[in-house]
């Protein structure tokens, strides 16, 4: 059997005990339901074992956005097909050169065409992740424009993807990317990094949240798998 050598980068955050991922919502509790110490008293002399007790609310970390995140109708992350989830054909757009926060139509399709996108999971590399960990990764965060949302519906995309803390303007109470891309089942994934070990195009893009019904967002291992000759393209073009 003919196996395409490749690399796996990983584009998600750690999740840690105690920190704080969005401003204003709960940090996650990791912790002993049953300490390794405990456990001895259950086993044998030399068999030990840690059960560990997770609490978290579901946007912690990096986490992907189904269709129920934002509509009482839509799919959970139960009912979304699981191929919806692996190994997503995948383009990155570059958004990291310009002052402004908003990512428009404009900046969208000067680096991408109609034909390429339809069927593709696009991630919007802004380097934002640069600030994960501080104060500043929750202010002034970039994001799409509600035209850029249409746009990228109407071109055909199935997951749209972001570096920074939210997709939409967090300093408004209307989210309308989530409402345009949502309505037509189109995923968001949101808190990447390392978008920029990706090459632009030629790589595909994974992130499965647990199978749970009545939940509509949730943490996932987010990684792209890069074909060693695409890796070695895209810094080479970067290097000169």
């Amino acid at each position: 059997m003919n196996v395409q050598a490749h690399t796996l980068v990983d584009l998600s955050h750690a999740i840690e005990d105690g920190v704080v991922y969005y401003k204003g919502l709960p940090a996650p509790v990791i912790c002993d339901y049953l300490s390794r110490e405990d456990s001895r008293a259950l086993y044998e002399p030399g068999t030990e074992f840690q059960i560990g007790r997770v609490e978290l609310i579901t946007n912690t970390g990096t986490y992907i956005d189904c269709p129920f995140h934002r509509y009482a109708d839509g799919r959970d992350t139960a009912s979304m097909p699981l191929e919806r989830f692996v190994d997503q054909s995948a383009l990155v757009v570059r958004a990291t050169t310009r002052a402004e926060r908003a990512i428009d139509v404009a900046q969208l399709s000067a680096q991408l065409s109609l034909p390429e996108v339809r069927g593709k999971a696009v991630l919007v590399h802004t380097g934002w992740d640069a600030h994960w960990g501080t104060d500043a990764y929750f202010e002034g965060h970039p994001y799409l424009t509600e035209q850029a949302a249409i746009w990228l519906r109407d071109a055909g995309a199935v997951l749209v993807g972001i570096d920074s803390m939210n997709i939409d303007n967090t300093e408004r109470g209307t989210r309308p990317v989530h409402t345009v891309l949502l309505r037509k089942e189109i995923l968001i994934a949101e808190h990447l990094c390392n978008l920029q070990l990706l090459p632009d195009s030629g790589f595909s893009f994974t992130a499965v949240p647990p199978k749970l019904v009545g939940v509509g967002t949730f943490p996932v291992r987010a990684f792209a798998t890069v074909p060693y000759a695409s890796r070695t393209l895209a810094y080479a073009s970067r290097s000169t």
